[in-house]
């Protein structure tokens, strides 16, 4: 007989799932403040691991907030062999694969801001991707790009220019973009 799974259950690892996401941040690991996630609607896809929030999405986490259209968390589910248990404890909870926002992405932190049309995190790679005229402003220092990666643990990030088609009408020729750099001095 199969067991129905309590949605408030759910909601819980939810929860530990997306902490999980805005703790990588090296700003977010001295103290765990609350997450507040906002959005019009939930859903929950267990085909898939995933949960999607879907309409003025706000994720707020300390000085760290997330808004998009549309946000998708896709987990790990638990394997452990006997289930009851693993659920018992936070170390064996569900953990982020990855989070897919789109539409209208901005990720605030401080004097930091990052805008892009999506944005993609990998959990295992510590990556952040913001794809889709991507835009990152310190303070008025600005950077733009097509995609903007930024490996969590290295701190090393990389801006990719857009490709665009060039040459003759017709060659099927492309060329790369440019990256766009402002810097203000003080």
């Amino acid at each position: 007989m199969k067991s129905e799974k309590s949605p408030f259950t759910f909601v819980n690892q939810l929860v530990i799932v997306v902490a999980s996401l805005l703790l990588l941040a090296p700003y977010c690991l001295a103290k765990e403040p609350p997450i507040q996630i906002e959005a019009d609607k939930m859903t929950a896809v267990e085909q898939s691991q995933s949960v999607i929030f879907s309409g003025n999405v706000d994720a707020r986490q300390g000085d760290v907030r997330i808004r998009s259209d549309e946000m998708t968390v896709f987990y790990v589910e638990n394997k452990g062999k006997d289930k009851k248990k693993a659920k018992s404890t936070a170390k064996d909870a569900q953990q982020v694969e990855k989070i897919v926002c789109k539409g209208n992405v901005e990720v605030t932190s401080d004097e930091w801001l990052g805008t892009s049309d999506i944005m993609r995190y990998f959990s295992k790679k510590n990556l952040v991707q913001l794809i889709g005229n991507a835009k990152a402003y310190k303070g008025q220092n600005m950077v733009q790009g097509e995609q903007i990666d930024y490996n969590l643990k290295t701190g090393q990030s990389e801006v990719k220019g857009k490709t665009i088609a060039g040459g003759k009408e017709g060659e099927g020729k492309k060329k790369k973009g440019r990256v766009n750099m402002t810097i203000l001095e003080n």
